[in-house]
């Protein structure tokens, strides 16, 4: 019952933190669970149907992979606390964000044939 108590005091502590984050930065960890469970997604299939194109999993996997790594690169340069990217502007992190991903993508492309 102890435990129990105290994760149910820890969700709160940490909703009521959460709360307090920018709008952007919900948006963005929104786009994060987005990439993880399209990751599942395709583990599980990969695992119920198999592996027939196995460089179409690969690319489709490890495309989920890198656009994760990408927002999270581009959640910790919004972060308000960030002293690392305290000069650079909304606009600028968002533009290196698209055009990374959009070399992510032309490889992974290339990589399906």
């Amino acid at each position: 019952a102890m435990a129990a108590g105290d994760a149910g005091g820890i969700a709160k502590a940490f909703a009521a933190e959460y709360a307090k984050t920018p709008a952007r930065l919900k948006l963005v960890d929104l786009y994060l669970a987005f990439t993880v469970v399209t990751g599942v997604a395709q583990l599980g299939y990969m695992a119920l149907v198999g592996t027939f194109p196995y460089n179409s999993f690969l690319a489709g996997f490890l495309s989920c992979v890198g656009s994760f790594t990408l927002a999270a690169c581009l959640r910790v340069q919004l972060s308000p606390g960030s002293e690392d990217f305290k000069g650079k502007s909304f606009e600028e992190c968002f533009a290196e964000w698209v055009v990374c991903n959009l070399l992510l993508h032309l490889l992974t492309v290339n990589y399906v044939g």
